[in-house]
């Protein structure tokens, strides 16, 4: 994991307005990451195995495996 990313696993790392990258559902099996900003943390739980699930400004939905931090 480079310096300027955190783990996505854990909501306390994670704000409204953050940028990140998720895995859809559909993308899985792909590993494809769709990038943007966090509109809404869906996951009430404090840490998830496979990632927080949010929703992005944009309205897609998944899972954060990057969480871009401010340098």
């Amino acid at each position: 994991m480079s310096k300027n990313s955190a783990d996505g696993c854990y909501r306390e790392n994670i704000s409204e307005g953050d940028l990140v990258e998720i895995v859809q559902k559909h993308h899985q099996r792909s590993g494809e990451l769709t990038e943007g900003f966090v509109q809404r943390l869906l996951t009430s739980a404090s840490f998830h195995t496979h990632g927080i699930k949010v929703r992005l400004k944009t309205g897609e939905v998944g899972r954060v495996k990057v969480i871009h931090l401010e340098e």
